[in-house]
């Protein structure tokens, strides 16, 4: 099994607060892929957490996130790409720290969208990804 995180050097790098957002490409062979369903700001109880608070509703994805990563066996290191959905794209990236605190052990290769509504008015941000395990 092998993974590969390949960033061209003519490409420009996206780098915000510091941080390097998303890797260009991510190549993997062997292993298991895991298809993860986009994930809003809801706890357990089925709550929406961090109403009108983009920082908030990103850290409670983000555990989301993970949960789903843990229970297949994986870890946020086994993320390879990852697809966000936002209703302001300027607030969104006003939170480079949250989404790394979550993404930046992977850096995985990244879409980040601009929507004009989620399934609900009251959510700011969905995240769908995809994860590769290895050794499956």
């Amino acid at each position: 099994m092998t993974r590969r995180t390949i960033d061209p050097p003519e490409l420009f790098r996206r780098v915000v607060g510091g941080h390097k957002l998303y890797a260009y490409v991510q190549a993997v062979t062997g292993g298991e892929l895991l298809f993860i369903s986009g994930l809003l700001a809801r706890n357990a109880a089925g709550d929406i957490i961090g109403v009108g608070d983009m920082a908030a509703q990103i850290a409670q994805i983000g555990e989301n996130l993970q949960l789903c990563l843990e229970a297949a066996g994986g870890s946020l290191a086994d993320l390879v790409k990852t697809t966000t959905y936002t209703t302001d794209i300027d607030e969104f990236f006003r939170h480079p720290a949250v989404r790394m605190r979550f993404l930046g052990a992977a850096l995985p290769a990244s879409t980040t969208v601009e929507v004009r509504r989620l399934s609900h008015p009251d959510f700011l941000v969905e995240i769908e990804a995809v994860a590769h395990l290895q050794g499956r």
